[in-house]
């Protein structure tokens, strides 16, 4: 079907002569309005309109009827309204009348000089900074682009199309939702568990719920999606970017899509493209129900989300909001030559977060996910660049300092990645307090070491015992470190063990793209094999490394799909991939995806038990006040104290710790001193089988119960034990874990074990 053409009807109201030019627009009046709150805000009568610019001379409100069902329409009806007051760097107005649901944008004026950071263009309709729902996305052509395409001055010419047609457009939302009893389950940070998803990639495969819903927020809240997230443990989940974001265009040019969302247009607005109901302000409802449904079922809602740019690009990137709206106060720019922009994320620009509007947009747009949409905490993409003052990032700085004195955003969890790509900004362990960071240095520890390229001991058991050298200097405890072995970016655990080399060719980018250093090993064959012996290393490689993220010290962070064996193909880049490369199939299973998936739910459960992986103090290697035990012991294998060249001699690839369950010394809830139980964690990175002398308990001879062995490929039934001196055989790349406890009371069955005394 050919595409309708849109014929703009546009009509203007200005200040003068008010009330006959108030006659002529079909009964909208303009009245002067307030400066505060920014955005569109409708109070039941009326709406009142207010957009920052310092640098604009004349701001005018495009209100929107008759789009049509794609909102790209076909006679669409423009009004242009001029906004009639300028208070403090701010252009307002109320429209009486205007509802919830009024599709609207602005045209800015002001110059448009490149060289000088200006790119005012008023033949652009520009979203507003504010908006809490777009209603449509970008289409591509060259209208969107602010200079003339293709000519010889590149952006130094102004391009005079309408853009209307094409461009995302803002809508008025009102807040009313039946929250019902929601209230936030307000996990404690080290009983916390979390789990990084995509909200498509988590259910587009699933068959238990309808095809149309599949993929939406709709069908996070499922039953399905909810029952399974329940039975897996997991007590958080973290949402890749739900904020509205924008395709790029050489990506759309290639068939592709930025699938997973970190190319922000909207800090308010959620991203429609998850919207079960494609109607006007779906997609702001069904967010929220999402949300109240994984609250009533335990689980917290954190966002990943991207202040750290957006999806506007460099000077040769469109025009679609903030640099028509005032370039020089949202973007950092070059100070020897404004035409361009700082960019320390890669993406082609940075916020200016030095600018206190800037500051604002961001402060205001965390306090309404908190507020409104009721969010329980934030991942900041590329954090270092938020801390970035003028070009060193500064832990001490304005982002940092509002944060923290915040009463609403310094109550929730609050995540940091903390490195961009400028010079120096590699920042692990180097945020304040209350921040928890993505901790890199675990992650690239542990994948070495499994891996067998030289990791040493030392830094795998500063990493075990919650990277005490990287946190406590700054005040924080063990929870600052959020432990991982895969995210997003990157190989999926499988992958990790099955190929050696990334092999990113269906990004059409010529396999250019995507990390090079990956620390990962194919176990013996470059992607899938029938090698039995190749397949039996690689299952016992995912269950190590699963093994040692649940049993660190530290926040615990799962990638979805690791726990069933998902594979990417060796694709360690899938940003741009929508289809079943990325889909994550959960639901119907192999026998050995299964069997890695009870054996996930097993960690969980145990990790969620065991109090001495849940302790909220570093481990320092003391003998108790309490125990008189010390908290933590590092064996060599056979039994005795490791010795310091061994530390760091690459070719020492086997450990034992004992964790003291009664020399916890911290107080619990009930204001009882926590006792818990002793775990012995047996880990062998090696090439040939080795021995382990189990230690003996100063407090009598005990049995040890083992809870799993890496090596077995199903979970065992947790009935074999023993005692303190047994010589105990590791096969090569497996771990083992063993309970020195009271009592034992998982789902499948309960002992009962002498405690060591606490006296």
């Amino acid at each position: 079907m050919a595409q309708t053409e849109i014929v703009a009807e546009v009509q203007i109201i200005d200040e003068g002569d008010h009330e006959e030019i108030l006659q002529m627009v079909n009964g909208f009046r303009v009245l002067p309005g307030n400066p505060a709150p920014l955005g569109a805000t409708w109070d039941g009568m009326g709406v009142n309109f207010a957009l920052f610019s310092e640098d604009a001379t004349k701001v005018e409100l495009c209100l929107f009827s008759n789009p049509g069902g794609d909102y790209r329409g076909y006679d669409h009806k423009e009004t242009r309204i001029v906004l009639p007051e300028y208070t403090d760097h701010v252009w307002h107005g109320y429209v009486p009348g205007v509802r919830p649901g009024q599709i609207y944008g602005y045209r800015v004026y002001g110059p448009y000089r490149p060289q000088e950071g200006l790119r005012f263009n008023p033949h652009k309709v520009l979203v507003d900074p504010y908006a809490k729902s777009i209603v449509r996305t970008t289409a591509w052509d060259s209208s969107m682009f602010g200079y003339e395409l293709n000519h010889p001055d590149k952006d130094l010419i102004m391009d005079t199309q309408d853009n209307s047609k094409n461009t995302p457009l803002s809508a008025v939302i009102e807040n009313a939702f039946s929250w019902g009893t929601d209230h936030p389950p307000r996990t404690p940070w080290h009983k916390t568990v979390i789990y990084e998803t995509h909200v498509k990639a988590m259910s587009q495969l699933c068959p238990e719920i309808p095809e149309g819903m599949r993929g939406t927020y709709a069908a996070m809240a499922s039953e399905p999606v909810i029952r399974y997230l329940k039975k897996l443990g997991v007590t958080a989940v973290e949402l890749m970017p739900v904020h509205h974001h924008v395709n790029e265009g050489h990506l759309v040019d290639k068939g592709l899509v930025n699938f997973w969302g970190y190319n922000t247009l909207s800090f308010f607005a959620p991203d429609n493209r998850f919207a079960w109901d494609k109607g006007p302000l779906s997609e702001v409802y069904e967010f929220k129900s999402m949300v109240r449904a994984l609250h009533a079922a335990g689980m917290e809602v954190i966002l990943d989300v991207v202040y750290n740019h957006t999806a506007e690009g460099n000077h040769m990137g469109p025009t679609l909001s903030f640099k028509g709206i005032d370039n020089r106060a949202y973007y950092r720019l070059t100070a020897e030559n404004p035409r361009y922009y700082f960019d320390f994320t890669g993406c082609g620009n940075t916020l200016n977060v030095r600018n206190p509007r800037v500051l604002q947009l961001i402060m205001d747009s965390l306090r309404y996910w908190i507020t409104e949409m009721h969010v329980d905490g934030f991942r900041f993409d590329l954090a270092s660049a938020l801390a970035r003052t003028f070009y060193d990032v500064d832990r001490l700085g304005a982002f940092f300092d509002i944060i923290h004195q915040d009463p609403v955003i310094s109550q929730v969890k609050l995540i940091a990645e903390p490195w961009d790509l400028g010079a120096g900004g590699y920042q692990v362990g180097n945020f304040p307090v209350l921040w928890t960071e993505w901790n890199g240095r675990y992650r690239d520890s542990m994948r070495k070491f499994w891996a067998g390229q030289g990791e040493p001991l030392s830094q795998v058991a500063s990493r075990l015992s919650g990277s005490r050298d990287l946190y406590e200097h700054t005040g924080r405890r063990p929870h600052a470190s959020i432990n991982f072995i895969t995210c997003h970016d990157g190989f999926t655990l499988n992958d990790l063990v099955s190929y050696n080399s990334k092999h990113n060719e269906a990004n059409l980018e010529g396999n250019n793209d995507g990390a090079n250093d990956n620390h990962s090993w194919n176990c013996g064959a470059e992607g899938p094999t029938d090698d039995a012996r190749i397949k039996a290393l690689r299952g016992r490689q995912r269950r190590n490394m699963l093994a040692t993220l649940f049993f660190s010290l530290g926040v615990p962070m799962i990638t979805c799909g690791d726990e069933v064996c998902a594979s990417q193909d060796g694709n360690n880049n899938s940003y741009c991939q929508d289809n079943e490369l990325t889909w994550r199939q959960l639901w119907e299973l192999t026998p050995e995806q299964e069997n890695l998936l009870k054996f996930t739910r097993k960690l969980i459960e145990i990790r969620k038990t065991e109090n001495v992986l849940q302790r909220r103090r570093f481990f320092h290697g003391d003998r108790s006040r309490f125990s008189g035990l010390k908290d933590i012991l590092w064996k060599h294998p056979d039994g005795r104290a490791m010795e310091d060249r061994e530390w760091d001699d690459p070719n020492c690839r086997s450990l034992l710790l004992v964790m003291e369950g009664s020399s916890i010394d911290e107080m619990g809830e009930d204001g009882r001193r926590v006792i818990g139980n002793t775990l012995c964690i047996l880990i062998n990175a090696d090439y040939k089988d080795v021995a382990f002398e189990l230690p003996k308990h100063p407090k009598g001879q005990k049995p040890y119960l083992m809870l799993f062995n890496t090596a077995d490929e199903e979970i065992p039934q947790m009935d074999k034990f023993y005692r303190g001196g047994d010589r105990v055989t590791l096969m090569d790349h497996s771990m083992m874990v063993l309970a020195l406890k009271a009592s034992i009371n998982y789902s499948n069955r309960k002992f009962s074990i002498a405690m060591p005394s606490s006296t």
